[in-house]
């Protein structure tokens, strides 16, 4: 049973890497604007960075535009200085209460650099899975000097281990691919 829990363990910690990648890439810019592109920014709101989902409504009612309504007014100028600060490169604009984000297309070149971050993100993600299978097949090992699982169990676990690597390094790269068709496509 040690093998199952060590197995276990690991396996959720793929996951996690797996899901933070995901949760990335909703930051990244695509042929399409989407809420996604703010959610997560960061505002000095009374001292604290909040996310901008917490503080506002954020809408896209046109194809290249983006509108933010504040909870609170008043958080309408700590909104804009984090936008502004962001890597963005988008001027806000302030229209009474809410903000407009108007989002310009992207130029081939830029999303050739963005299919390149995705990639030099996803290729981190594998690297710490990888990382991840070692430590659990070191785990193993010493659980094997330890006599406390056999040779055989230690053996089935590297190869449920291999398997499960396996499997988030697919979906890494299933996810790379369809990033990447996002930010080519208009």
């Amino acid at each position: 049973m040690p093998t199952q829990k060590t197995i276990s363990e690991h396996r959720q910690r793929m996951d996690k890497a797996f899901e933070f990648l995901q949760h990335e890439f909703r930051g990244i810019r695509t042929g399409r604007t989407s809420p996604g592109l703010v959610d997560n920014l960061k505002v000095d709101y009374y001292g604290s960075p909040t996310p901008l989902k917490q503080l506002a409504t954020i809408a896209v009612p046109q194809v290249d535009m983006i509108v933010i309504k504040p909870f609170d007014p008043a958080s309408l100028k700590e909104i804009e200085k984090a936008i502004k600060s962001s890597e963005l490169s988008i001027a806000p604009l302030l229209d009474g209460k809410i903000i407009r984000l108007n989002v310009p297309s992207l130029s081939e070149e830029r999303r050739e650099q963005l299919v390149n971050q995705v990639k030099r993100m996803a290729e981190q993600t594998k690297v710490s899975v990888r990382n991840i299978r070692r430590e659990a097949i070191k785990q193993l090992e010493q659980e094997q000097k330890a006599k406390t699982i056999t040779e055989d169990e230690l053996e089935k676990g590297k190869k449920d281990i291999d398997n499960i690597t396996r499997e988030i390094t697919d979906k890494v790269d299933s996810t790379i691919t369809v990033k990447s068709d996002e930010i080519m496509l208009d």
